[in-house]
């Protein structure tokens, strides 16, 4: 067949057969994870209720669907009570609690149903080991960090607030000095990476056990939070500092230490250690490990406020 039967055959061809229609699928936006609200214990729930305001407002106030998980409390039911009745005296219309307490239950598919459409997720205090050990690697673990990513608040007290990170503390001692093995670690419910937390920081003067962890551990930052004081982090991973107290955030990046030559329960050295000790109002980028001018007033100069963003460089 020569070159010009050929060209008359394509072009007689239907243009729908040559050139088929495209047809676009319709793009889906990713879904933007919540923030999380951890919290040193011992909250205010009589008189302002800071720490637990936020956590509905940005639940979604009297619309919002909260859930109190109270597996880590020795209290029974009565820590999920607790909360269910400061919840619903805030506003806050539908506030259901589980408490599982075996890792059977907390594998129940009608358990962790019971978080579809959460919009907050609260987890009480108690013992942390208990909260990761029945929930952790679960249906219902994977469910909390479901709800996580796709927009709900997790907020953790005391124990609770240990469990958010990858690594937790499981128990240890106190004290100003640290020693090896003053705690011992596992693992958490993996909502914050890249971090460990220790609660009742100031009231239990755990400086001493974290100063230890980041020796250890100096890829991980180091956050103690008092009582009455929380660090909300948001998606984008900035830390923002609410309630009475402060929270102590420590960054081993320009680590010294013989943790790794030291015997069973002697000093260990630490040394270069950046430690920032934040109020109220004050911000950290856990990403950049920078710290950040602060959100609220405060009674400082500009070259005051210059000089805190070029002590987070």
């Amino acid at each position: 067949m020569g070159i010009r039967s050929s060209l008359a055959l394509l072009l007689s061809i239907p243009q729908a057969v040559m050139l088929p229609r495209m047809v676009e699928t319709p793009r889906t936006a990713a879904p933007r994870a919540g923030h999380l609200l951890i919290i040193g214990g011992a909250e205010d729930k009589l008189r302002q209720r800071q720490i637990l305001s936020r956590f509905v407002n940005l639940a979604g106030g009297h619309d919002a669907k909260v859930v109190v998980i109270s597996t880590a409390s020795s209290l029974g039911d009565e820590a999920t009570e607790l909360y269910r009745s400061l919840f619903h005296a805030m506003g806050v219309a539908e506030v259901s609690g589980i408490r599982p307490l075996s890792r059977e239950e907390a594998n129940d598919p009608r358990l962790s149903d019971l978080l579809e459409g959460a919009t907050g997720i609260f987890m009480t205090g108690g013992n942390q080991l208990r909260l990761a050990s029945v929930i952790g690697g679960t249906l219902l673990g994977r469910a909390i960090v479901d709800r996580h990513r796709h927009g709900a608040i997790v907020a953790g007290t005391s124990a609770g607030a240990s469990a958010i990170s990858s690594y937790m503390v499981a128990f240890g001692t106190s004290g100003a000095t640290p020693k090896q093995r003053m705690t011992q670690l596992s693992a958490g419910l993996g909502l914050l990476t890249g971090a460990i937390i220790d609660q009742h920081f100031e009231q239990r003067n755990r400086i001493g056990r974290l100063l230890a962890l980041v020796a250890q551990s100096p890829s991980l930052l180091g956050i103690g939070i008092d009582e009455d004081t929380a660090a909300l982090v948001s998606p984008s991973g900035m830390l923002e500092v609410l309630g009475k107290g402060s929270v102590t955030i420590l960054d081993p990046t320009r680590l010294q230490t013989d943790a790794y030559e030291v015997k069973r329960h002697r000093p260990i050295m630490v040394s270069g250690v950046i430690l920032h000790s934040l109020p109220a109002g004050y911000r950290f980028d856990l990403r950049k490990r920078k710290l950040l001018a602060p959100l609220r007033p405060v009674a400082s100069t500009d070259r005051e406020v210059a000089s805190l963003e070029a002590a987070g460089r």
